[in-house]
């Protein structure tokens, strides 16, 4: 039975490239029809259905290849349960050009070692934007969503809407936001309506009375 070389690859977001992993693993020898590419999930997220579905597709005696060890797992827990299901299967894991041996003690202190240094790096990402954070609300910076609409466009708004002419629908349609949209504009506008006071007619008095 011929062998295989499974290639896995992974972004963190949806607006990043695989590419240069694609052609990586396409390099080394992995056909187009045993690529695998998982698109906007981090590797501490183990629900990955396209890493699930490389997995599922290796074999006894094929080889799982990754260009580094992060684009598999970004913890040591993860990383070794995921060579233990490769290895219960009779499957090699290649990490760039070296090929691991789970069986051989210098194979499994590589590896380890290996799994600590994405651990650490995906821990110094967190910490880093958790500071990030800090920083940016200290500065104020962090202010919530910016409105959907400007002050002077709402305002034009909320003139249709008390005009009668338009319904809510319509207005969504018009300014292009969603019905719940318009129906906060409107009630930020009645919240600071202020109350008209009474007018108050002068008496008229009856010169003949």
């Amino acid at each position: 039975m011929a062998h295989h070389l499974i290639g896995y690859a992974r972004v963190s977001t949806d607006k990043q490239d695989a590419t240069m992993q694609r052609d990586a693993l396409l390099a080394a020898g992995v056909e187009e029809k045993n690529l695998y590419v998982d698109h906007g999930l981090t590797g501490t997220n183990r629900a990955r259905p396209t890493l699930r579905e490389a997995l599922a597709a290796s074999r006894d005696g094929d080889t799982f290849m990754v260009t580094k060890l992060d684009r598999l797992a970004r913890s040591v827990p993860d990383a070794r349960d995921l060579v233990d299901e490769l290895t219960s299967k009779g499957v090699k894991l290649r990490i760039g050009e070296s090929v691991h041996d789970h069986h051989d003690p210098t194979g499994r202190l590589l590896f380890n070692a290996l799994a600590m240094v994405a651990e650490f790096e995906a821990d110094l990402i967190r910490s880093r934007t958790r500071e990030g954070m800090r920083v940016a609300k200290a500065k104020g910076r962090l202010r919530g969503k910016k409105p959907k609409l400007s002050e002077t466009i709402e305002g034009h708004l909320v003139a249709e809407y008390r005009s009668g002419d338009f319904t809510i629908a319509e207005l969504s349609g018009r300014y292009k936001v969603a019905p719940a949209t318009v129906y906060r504009a409107v009630r930020r506008a009645e919240a600071k309506a202020e109350p008209i006071a009474p007018v108050t007619l002068p008496r008229l008095v009856d010169e003949g009375s």
